[in-house]
């Protein structure tokens, strides 16, 4: 049996599973590096190699901007990853998109594990940037097109989980590491950078296994393939499959693959082959932004920091930078459950003015300890609470539906492509306070919480008044929103309605009961097996 054919021996419960687990394998990747330069840049042996220290633990780093660089560099490369991963994607499919891009991760992660000094790792950085931003810019996108309109965040909810997952190994085994020679070992920073690798591998190894996603394989006119996959991934030929398939065949017919220079028309506003198409680019790109500079950036990359303003000694620090990542893994498990009951709006406004709320707490807990050390210990506990509770709601908030809904807005012939605005944002926004976190830190202290703190209250009415809600709708009826000329949310909705509610069989003047002559139109497949139209899963 051919690799590429595996997944037709599978039921589609296990299908599902099989799924799921090489996009948390994918998913993994980038949150591993995410959270691996905060124990990298605990180790002094690495301060000396890259020249960012003297090598000396009682000197500390003396280059925060070269450190800050050092890292942020990396989202350099993720934003033309996203873009180039992304092209590919559209073109050649999710799962060659996905495989290419391990190529580059895997690479890039052995790089830098080999590190002999600063340039040579800015250069690992940047490779290891490519491979991350096109897995992060095909992995949403493939999981929102094979998930089912209602379960659609949720599946990506779950996947995201394993976000935190890397975060918290990459602390976890920068805790246990730092206990060999007092921390100041190479292999703990080498192992750290190395470890990066195995996930890489493991979708080099597997990711040919899965289908391609079926609104893919309609968009360059394989029909009867996306037919078939998504059957298959459904579960069952009922009534909605059906009419599914017939809205993805509706919107695949006369589609084109965007030019590889179709992001400058984009981010000018004068690209034409859809809707308003520049408005969804800067409505991705200012949504990650703006989850960036929540502070979560702040709380991943450098608790340790914080830790330390709290009181706490070296190991402890080490324990809890490894819990705070560990609770959102819980947030992400909540954010499953309510990312499509709540709507993707409610999620980010509400999840916003929690932010406001802890960072405020937490600001005004490390302000009164500034000015009285004496009760440093006392408020301690309320202030890494308050670190625990930011986590947990980014988690089950800005957390996934940031990524979910550059996955949705665009039309599935430049979907891949166009999520790479999404990952653009996320890369500029965590490159800009990664590279800025250092030097707020060092002159601001823990006062930076109260900007993070206004900021989120300017978040909210941001979201609500330009942000659209695609929770329970198609991929394909949610093009019917971006029809109005107003950026404004109200009039997104009304131009929804206006179409019959996202109604695309309607719009183009087709109807499931007209099957036969929509066949005709598309030349597509002949009706599924009975074998197929029997099978029931739960829907993805």
């Amino acid at each position: 049996m051919a690799i590429g054919t595996f997944w037709k021996s599978l039921s589609p419960k296990w299908l599902a599973i099989l799924i799921q687990a090489f996009s948390l394998i994918a998913i993994f990747f980038e949150g591993y590096d995410q959270g691996v330069m905060g124990g990298v840049n605990a180790s002094p042996d690495y301060w000396g190699i890259v020249d960012i220290g003297t090598g000396n633990i009682a000197d500390g780093v003396t280059q925060t901007t070269k450190q800050g660089g050092i890292v942020s560099i990396y989202y350099l490369g993720a934003i033309v990853g996203a873009f180039v991963g992304g092209w590919i994607a559209d073109r050649v499919g999710r799962i060659n998109g996905l495989f290419l891009s391990a190529i580059f991760a895997l690479v890039g992660g052995a790089l830098q594990a080999a590190t002999q000094n600063i340039s040579f790792i800015l250069v690992a950085r940047v490779v290891t940037g490519l491979g991350t931003g096109a897995l992060t810019s095909i992995t949403p996108v493939y999981i929102a097109e094979v998930s089912s309109a209602g379960h659609r965040g949720a599946f990506l909810g779950y996947v995201f989980i394993a976000n935190y997952l890397g975060i918290s190994v990459a602390y976890w085994l920068n805790f246990g590491l730092s206990f060999i020679d007092n921390g100041n070992s190479e292999i703990r920073w080498r192992f750290l950078l190395a470890f990066q690798c195995i996930p890489a591998l493991m979708l080099l190894g597997g990711v040919k296994l899965l289908p391609d996603s079926p609104r893919y394989l309609a968009s360059v006119g394989r029909y009867e393939e996306a037919k078939e996959v998504l059957v298959h991934v459904r579960g069952n030929d009922g009534p909605e499959v059906k009419k599914e398939f017939l809205e993805i065949c509706a919107i695949a017919e006369g589609s084109k693959a965007a030019s590889p220079v179709e992001f400058a028309k984009i981010i000018a506003g004068r690209a034409d082959s859809a809707p308003h198409l520049g408005r969804r680019a800067w409505l991705c790109i200012w949504l990650q932004i703006m989850a960036s500079w929540t502070g979560i950036t702040a709380v991943t990359a450098y608790s340790p920091v914080l830790l330390t303003q709290a009181g706490y000694g070296s190991i402890k620090q080490g324990g809890l930078a490894g819990g705070l990542n560990t609770i959102g893994i819980i947030g992400t498990i909540l954010s499953a459950q309510i990312v499509d009951r709540l709507g993707r709006r409610r999620c980010l406004i509400w999840g916003a003015f929690g932010l406001f709320i802890v960072n405020l707490v937490a600001a005004s807990l490390y302000e009164g300890a500034r000015h009285n050390p004496s009760i440093t210990s006392q408020v301690a506990p309320a202030t890494v609470t308050m670190l625990f509770l930011f986590n947990l709601i980014y988690a089950a908030t800005w957390g996934t539906v940031a990524f979910l809904i550059p996955t949705e807005i665009f039309p599935s012939a430049m979907r891949a492509q166009g999520n790479g605005f999404g990952i653009t944002g996320w890369a500029i926004g965590v490159g800009w306070t990664v590279l800025v976190n250092p030097i707020m830190f060092q002159h601001l202290e823990s006062r930076t919480y109260f900007l993070f703190a206004g900021l989120n209250l300017i978040w909210m009415p941001i979201v609500f008044f330009f942000y659209p809600e695609t929770s329970d709708r198609s991929l394909e009826s949610i093009d019917a929103m971006f029809s109005t000329r107003s950026p404004l949310h109200s009039a997104m909705e009304k131009a929804y309605r206006d179409a019959g509610n996202g109604d695309v069989l309607g719009q183009r003047r087709l109807s499931v009961v007209n099957q036969n002559v929509i066949e005709k139109e598309i030349d597509t497949v002949s009706r599924p097996s009975d074998e197929n139209s029997s099978t029931h899963v739960e829907k993805m």
